[in-house]
């Protein structure tokens, strides 16, 4: 394992399987991440919303980049997101195989 501050996985939530293929497609065509999981169980979501308790169905995009992509990363989102106020959460990735995080980095 190599730790590692460089390195971030990202949490996007998508209203659709269309926009979580455009935002996948779009950030990895623009090596603004190196990889997007979609994860196609529908999640449910719980949250307030303009003062109201909201659900909805949801798709978990999981993102794995660099903390220096991050900036360009929320842009594009934000950029073909259907939501207002996209969920946009990035964690620190504190380790990983050294091959991975090589990969990583070659495709970012």
């Amino acid at each position: 394992m190599k730790p590692s501050d460089n390195y971030r996985l990202v949490l996007v939530t998508c209203a659709s399987p269309i926009q979580a293929k455009l935002i996948a497609r779009s950030v990895v065509e623009k090596r603004l991440a190196a990889c997007v999981n979609i994860l196609r169980s529908p999640i449910e979501s719980h949250y307030r919303w303009k003062g109201k308790i909201a659900r909805a169905r949801e798709l978990l995009l999981l993102i794995k980049t660099t903390a220096r992509k991050l900036g360009g990363l929320e842009r594009e989102v934000k950029r073909l997101h259907s939501y207002e106020v996209p969920e946009f959460i990035a964690l620190s990735i504190v380790a990983a195989s050294e091959a991975y995080l090589d990969w990583l980095d070659e495709n970012t």
